[in-house]
């Protein structure tokens, strides 16, 4: 199952930019707690021009996957295009990637902020 969920990663390539892939990302790391209003799905089901709401939600799945083993368990930055399935374009790999480590970066900044305390 897990594979078939990789696969929708590809849907990231209807995005126009870079900085909407990187808006996609902030949206679910901003919201990995409480959740995607449904604000946040709209502007991002337009901006991977996708018809149906339900088209959304295997993709946000995989990118939350994707957030939480990187950013939480630790996966280490080379491990990480394992876990593309063979369709994603080396370029969206690479600017997956360096998104999550700016992730990771602050999760562990409030970490160690939260053990200081």
């Amino acid at each position: 199952m897990e594979q078939t969920l990789w696969g929708h990663l590809p849907v990231l390539l209807r995005a126009n930019s870079k900085d909407s892939i990187e808006f996609i990302l902030q949206a679910l790391w901003r919201t990995r707690k409480t959740g995607l209003q449904s604000a946040d799905r709209c502007i991002i089901q337009d901006m991977l021009q996708l018809e149906n709401d339900s088209d959304l939600d295997p993709l946000l799945v995989c990118l939350r996957m994707l957030i939480r083993r990187y950013v939480y368990e630790n996966t280490c930055k080379d491990d990480i295009p394992k876990l593309f399935p063979g369709e994603v374009l080396p370029e969206l790999q690479k600017l997956l990637t360096l998104l999550l480590q700016k992730f990771r970066l602050v999760a562990r900044r409030r970490a160690e902020r939260s053990e200081c305390k």
